[in-house]
């Protein structure tokens, strides 16, 4: 994840901050400058539940050279009471333990440490609600 893309999306990391349009309610995460469903400009920022349920679901093997210590590990859609769809790690569970329709609670976490810099990069994971 490179370091400017990083901060810029900061916002929308550490708050789970999304938008919602003002015209037709559509809600996306991250926020966009035009909504994608009537194309109206101006979104308006709303906090976005810190639970929701997966709505599909893939499990890498073969994962990039960050993750490689990580693999095999499930990543998941999640959608949000809202009706925002973020994709995110699924954490503290064995990846045949995710399914469909799983409700899950979004946690703020270390995602990955940035090359040679040492940048710690977070952001949200899924795990299995309790």
């Amino acid at each position: 994840m490179p370091s400017p893309r990083y901060w810029r999306e900061i916002p929308a990391r550490y708050r789970l901050e999304g938008g919602r349009c003002p015209a037709c309610g559509k809600v996306t995460y991250p926020t966009r400058r035009v909504c994608p469903e009537c194309r109206h400009e101006g979104m308006e920022a709303i906090a976005l539940s810190r639970h929701g349920r997966v709505v599909t679901f893939t499990t890498i093997h073969v994962a990039p050279t960050e993750f490689q210590m990580e693999a095999p590990y499930p990543m998941a859609v999640v959608e949000t009471p809202e009706g925002a769809r973020l994709m995110v790690q699924v954490a503290d569970c064995a990846p045949d333990d995710v399914k469909l329709g799983l409700e899950v609670a979004l946690e703020f976490r270390r995602i990955q440490r940035e090359g040679r810099s040492g940048i710690l990069c977070y952001g949200h994971k899924a795990v299995p609600a309790r």
